[in-house]
Parts: C-alpha cells; sequence; structure tokens
C-alpha cells in the first residue's frame, strides 16, 4: 500500500492493468516520453501538452510536473486519476479519468497515449474499456464523452465501438494549429449493454474516500 491509497486504484482486464501513476511506474514510463514514443502522425493531442515539447529532458521534466499537479487538484467540479498501463509488467502508455462536475452531473472524461511501439494490438480499445468499467461500475458515473481529431482514425474508431454516439464537432489547436475534433457521448444505458465480465477493479474503495463523488 502506499501512503495515498488513490495510487493503489488499480483495473485489471486479461490482457493488461491499469496501475495508480506512482513516482516509481512513471520513472520506469519516462524513458518512453524520453524517446519520442508518445508521438503520432498526425499529431493526436490538442494544446498545451507536455509530449508536444522538443527537448527530450524538458519533455520529461514538463510531463511530469503536469501529473503531479493534476494529483493534487482534487475538487468538486474537477479531478483527476492517472494509471499507468501494464502490459507483461512492462509500463507502455497511460489511461488518464478525469472527472467533471462529477459530484453534481456524474460525467467524466478520458485520456490515454500508448507507446509506438505496442500500438496496432487492440490495446487501446482495450486500456478504454478497462477506464470506463471503472467510471461505470466503480464510481457510478452516468455519462462518459470524449473527444478526437477527425483524422484520428484510431481513437474514433474506439469510441465507436464501445458505444458512444456522435456528440457533435468543435475546434482545438494542436501545435498552434486549429483543426476539427469529433466529440462523442457514451451513456450509462449504452455503456451496459457493451459490459464486460472479464474486468475487476481493485481497491477502489479510495476512490469514495479521496474523490468528491457526491
Amino acid at each position: 500500500m502506499t501512503t495515498y491509497p488513490l495510487l493503489d486504484v488499480r483495473v485489471s482486464t486479461p490482457v493488461l492493468e491499469l496501475r495508480g501513476a506512482t513516482d516509481e511506474l512513471l520513472g520506469e514510463l519516462a524513458e518512453v516520453v524520453r524517446a519520442g514514443k508518445t508521438d503520432a502522425d498526425p499529431p493526436p493531442y490538442d494544446d498545451p501538452i507536455s509530449l508536444y515539447e522538443p527537448d527530450p529532458d524538458q519533455r520529461v521534466a514538463k510531463w511530469m510536473r503536469a501529473i503531479w499537479r493534476g494529483r493534487g487538484k482534487v475538487e468538486s467540479d474537477a479531478w483527476r486519476l492517472y494509471f499507468v498501463v501494464v502490459v507483461d509488467g512492462r509500463p507502455v502508455g497511460m489511461q488518464d479519468l478525469i472527472g467533471v462536475n462529477f459530484s453534481t452531473l456524474g460525467t467524466v472524461t478520458s485520456f490515454s497515449w500508448l507507446s509506438a511501439d505496442e500500438r496496432g494490438r487492440g490495446l487501446g480499445h482495450e486500456m478504454r474499456a478497462a477506464i470506463l468499467h471503472l467510471a461505470f461500475e466503480g464510481l457510478g458515473a452516468k455519462e462518459a464523452g470524449s473527444d478526437a481529431f477527425v483524422d484520428n482514425h484510431g481513437s474514433n474508431a474506439i469510441s465507436r465501438a464501445l458505444g458512444y454516439e456522435p456528440n457533435g464537432t468543435d475546434w482545438a489547436t494542436r501545435l498552434g494549429e486549429p483543426a476539427l475534433l469529433n466529440r462523442w457521448r457514451l451513456t450509462r444505458e449504452n455503456w451496459q449493454t457493451h459490459r464486460r465480465p472479464n474486468i475487476h477493479l481493485h481497491n477502489t474503495e479510495a476512490c469514495q474516500t479521496y474523490l468528491p463523488l457526491s
């Protein structure tokens, strides 16, 4: 057990685990960030984000600081749980769950990235399914949102496959240039039709104690 119980929350599937992003796990994952293996073509992230920092050492430093800041902000209108994706004992990416006015609306969104070495194996789908199980089954969420640039075909396909419905479009910038986003919405009812019996939650009682869920 850690001294901060939210870091002990885990989600396990037959393929991977989402483990609370301890500094030890982040230290292992930092080499992926330093090597630039978070990049993709076309660029998947909207501004601002540390993963676009060109200097490798600064990229790691900014990435770590952003996670530390995010851990420390736990408010009724905004909180974020950071998970490291572990496959066969190796950290290969991150999957975050973000509460948005959760105590009043029960809404969440998510953010993820996966090492370039691990793409094309269905892990992105598995990661999202795992974090949605935590949101709906573990925390009692009512609705999950997602967005992705229109040319991020992988993320959009995952949303569609998991039962999200189109929820309009929006604009954001990436690397300083405007780009169009697809917005997606997953209701609890639609999630129920896609829920899986082989995803398991661990130590989620910490969420009830340390997050403003109601």
